[in-house]
């Protein structure tokens, strides 16, 4: 009996464990719509799964948003990313990236690994399957 009890506590907290850290990814994943260096995607599947495991409820209303639904389930159906989506991603990466290196950065070191990774984040966005509309 108090073992039951254990296991139903022990489920309970990892439950809320998994429902707040969906929270924090899923605020991580809306921040990353906006914030070119921080993946929009990644962390809503992060979301998507850990509101799988603790709650249906949130799965289900997560997977059913307008704006964040389509970007789990594009991607889980391998459907790709609108050209659209590509096209600002990668401007807008651009921008931010070369506005850092140009204002906010001294050292040379730091601004050749900026650009390595705007290159690297550029040619992953373009891999990506081109969602046909």
């Amino acid at each position: 009996m108090v073992s039951e009890k254990r296991e139903t506590v022990k489920a309970r907290a990892v439950r809320m464990v998994l429902l707040a850290a969906g929270t924090i990814f899923l605020g991580l994943g809306i921040a990353g719509i906006v914030l070119p260096l921080l993946p929009t995607t990644p962390f809503l599947l992060l979301a998507a799964a850990c509101y799988l495991r603790s709650s249906p409820r949130f799965y289900r209303w997560l997977l059913g948003t307008r704006w964040l639904g389509s970007y789990i389930r594009n991607y889980l159906e391998g459907k790709g990313i609108p050209l659209r989506a590509k096209l600002f991603s990668i401007g807008l990466l651009w921008v931010t990236i070369g506005c850092s290196a140009a204002f906010a950065v001294e050292s040379l070191a730091v601004r050749v690994v900026l650009a390595v990774i705007a290159v690297g984040v550029t040619a992953h966005i373009m891999f990506v399957r081109t969602l046909k509309r």
